[in-house]
């Protein structure tokens, strides 16, 4: 069954919300995503391979155990399912193979420097949750993309696996 994003209750504020988006126009797409499908082996391989990296610190620019930052952390799990990536987010977001819903073991960007562009990704989980790293002074954790935060900046999905 499909898991769509949940709008919060609009109430008598949708008047305000719709003229604010008229003002300012759709920043992002629509982070919609299916759990449903079986999964391959590559993808359950990528899954286990990225929950292994739970709790390793970030680090700019980490490719390995002592640190990664979210696009190495992507790089480093999908290398070891033998599929290659390109090393970050941004060149990521160009050259993968974008899909319109996302299922686990995918990647999700979002552009969180504030200039349009993908600046951040993680691996999609399934039941709306991403595994990803999420920044100085913090670990590889698993975050709610029912979070405003992630809602507002998502980009779009790649597939990289089969």
């Amino acid at each position: 069954m499909p898991t769509n994003v949940r709008w919060p209750r609009l109430g008598c504020h949708a008047g305000w919300l719709l003229m604010l988006l008229a003002l300012v126009g759709c920043a992002g797409h629509d982070l919609a995503t299916r759990d449903a499908a079986p999964l391959s082996m590559d993808r359950a391989l990528i899954l286990a391979e990225a929950r292994q990296t739970l709790g390793t610190p970030y680090r700019y620019g980490g490719t390995s155990s002592r640190g990664l930052d979210c696009s190495g952390l992507v790089q480093r799990v999908y290398a070891r399912a033998g599929i290659r990536v390109p090393r970050t987010s941004r060149r990521q977001y160009q050259r993968l193979p974008r899909i319109e819903r996302a299922r686990p073991g995918d990647l999700l960007f979002f552009a969180t420097a504030g200039r349009g562009q993908a600046s951040h990704v993680g691996i999609y989980l399934g039941d709306g949750e991403m595994l990803h790293a999420p920044g100085r002074g913090r670990r590889v954790s698993i975050t709610s993309l029912s979070r405003d935060y992630w809602q507002e900046r998502f980009l779009g999905a790649a597939a990289p696996a089969p």
